[in-house]
């Protein structure tokens, strides 16, 4: 291999390294022990599938996954069943999370 190769293997390393970082810390991700070849599959589907999605958000909105999580992991729709009757509770949508959220929509 010649020094411009050997300088591109290893930022192609520092690439997944940062990934599985990012994984374990802005995303939380912890491992979990699979026995069977689909249970395999199917996390690292969803695991990469996570990735890709925290490498594109921080280039369209300009914040950092970190940040990201945080603003909008408070976010959550609850449905409330008593008897025959559902109510849907929305949750309060605060400036920063509809600041990010409209960056968002408008990225894609």
């Amino acid at each position: 291999m010649d020094g411009h190769a050997v300088v591109a293997a290893y930022h192609d390393l520092w690439n997944v390294e940062q990934s599985f970082r990012m994984a374990k810390s802005d995303l939380k991700a912890r491992p979990i022990f699979h026995r069977t070849r689909d249970s395999i599959e199917a996390h690292l589907t969803v695991v990469f599938a996570a990735l890709a999605v925290a490498r594109y958000l921080p280039n369209i909105t300009g914040t950092p996954i970190k940040k990201i999580v945080s603003t909008l992991e408070p976010l959550r729709t609850i449905v409330v069943a008593i008897g025959d009757h559902e109510m849907v509770v929305e949750p309060t949508v605060n400036e920063d999370a509809r600041n990010l959220i409209d960056a968002i929509n408008a990225g894609h």
